[in-house]
């Protein structure tokens, strides 16, 4: 009998491209990299760190929900971006991440579910499973722009599902939540007793002001417990410091206990430190910097890469209204994998679309947060190499 658990048996074999691109990385061999996504390697504003150096920074006074002074400056942050919460409805933890690990401690029993979209970011079912919770994928259709289509996420539940996560806006699609999507899926989660968890991360990061977009379900009057989650590492630009926050909606009665479930949860953690939360008004104060920097590079890449696509190609850019990152949709053959070699081989580096559990098609992934120099002068063999059919 092996003296570890089930939850922790990862699969850890290396795929075809992982082999690749470490050979080529040994072989000191350059490679052009358009899957960056550490904003604090690419030439980003970056703060001052004086802020950390507070006065009362080596003095502890934990408060379980993180202290009220960084719930207010959060809260003040997000009033000024649409609805003002009340500090007293947000938990901070270290990191999205970790708040995922409480909601799903707080929502589900072992071997209960959490309903996750599909194209999206492979972290949600390590994260569930890490807590004993499956996971149950709902389709975003290619036909809606990648959209929520609420009769998917009621046809993917069953008796033990608890909640829905969408991500706002997808990530890597980049598509929005919209008014009528959200409307459509608080009546399905308070017929069926289900919770949302809105991962909002690069809600900020929208392309444009297109009517009818949710930015946050944060401060929202809607019939079931909602959960929204953000931090620094996206919204600031600061990864390294470790601090995020959850902001608790939904029935009075059903959000005041979830609250006091949280605290608890959290009072056994108490992970966030204290020098970031008394800095926090600081680092919240450089996020219209970096955000600005953020914008205007990926609109800028993202201009570039579509003027890069010749007229009558076989592939294109699929259409996006946020985020980070750009999808393109490519032929059938020779397929995801035989493309990301073929572009290695040029020293450009990309990532297939099954990484993200795209179907119905072939796609590959591109960061749009790489320096410029770096995107521009991979796009010639992006585009010969796509051209080529791979």
């Amino acid at each position: 009998m092996s003296p570890f658990s089930a939850r922790t048996g990862f699969a850890r074999t290396w795929n075809a491209l992982a082999l690749a691109l470490a050979s080529r990385r040994a072989r000191g061999l350059p490679v052009m990299d358009l899957t960056e996504t550490n904003p604090t390697r690419v030439e980003l504003p970056l703060p001052a760190p004086a802020p950390l150096a507070h006065p009362d920074a080596l003095r502890y006074a934990p408060e379980s929900l993180g202290l009220l002074s960084a719930r207010e400056a959060v809260a003040a942050f997000l009033g000024t971006r649409g609805r003002a919460p009340r500090p007293e409805h947000l938990v901070l933890s270290a990191s999205t991440s970790e708040a995922y690990g409480w909601l799903f401690k707080l929502l589900c029993e072992p071997g209960d579910n959490v309903l996750v979209p599909a194209p999206s970011y492979p972290l949600f079912e390590y994260l569930a499973r890490l807590e004993g919770v499956e996971t149950r994928t709902y389709r975003l259709p290619r036909a809606h722009g990648f959209g929520l289509d609420v009769e998917a996420v009621d046809a993917a539940r069953d008796a033990r599902t608890r909640a829905v996560l969408v991500v706002n806006p997808g990530n890597p699609t980049g598509h929005y939540l919209r008014e009528g999507e959200l409307e459509a899926l608080g009546a399905l989660c308070a017929r069926a007793g289900l919770a949302l968890v809105s991962d909002e991360v690069f809600s900020d990061f929208a392309w444009d002001a297109e009517p009818g977009r949710v930015g946050s379900v944060a401060g929202r009057e809607l019939p079931m417990p909602t959960f929204s989650l953000s931090g620094l590492s996206k919204v600031a630009g600061l990864p390294g410091l470790k601090l995020a926050w959850v902001h608790v909606g939904g029935p009075e009665v059903a959000r005041d206990e979830a609250l006091a479930r949280l605290e608890l949860v959290a009072d056994t953690y108490l992970p966030v430190n204290t020098p970031v939360q008394l800095s926090l008004p600081e680092w919240l104060a450089h996020a219209p910097v970096f955000q600005g920097a953020v914008l205007a590079r990926v609109k800028e890449n993202r201009r570039r890469l579509l003027e890069a696509r010749p007229v009558g190609a076989p592939w294109d850019v699929v259409p996006a209204q946020g985020g980070w990152s750009a999808v393109l949709r490519i032929p059938l053959e020779p397929g995801e994998e035989a493309t990301c070699l073929a572009l290695l081989e040029e020293g450009v580096s990309v990532q297939p679309g099954y990484f993200y559990d795209f179907r119905g098609g072939a796609f590959l992934v591109l960061s749009l947060l790489t320096h410029p120099d770096v995107f521009t002068a991979a796009l010639g063999p992006l585009a010969r190499v796509l051209a080529a059919g791979g």
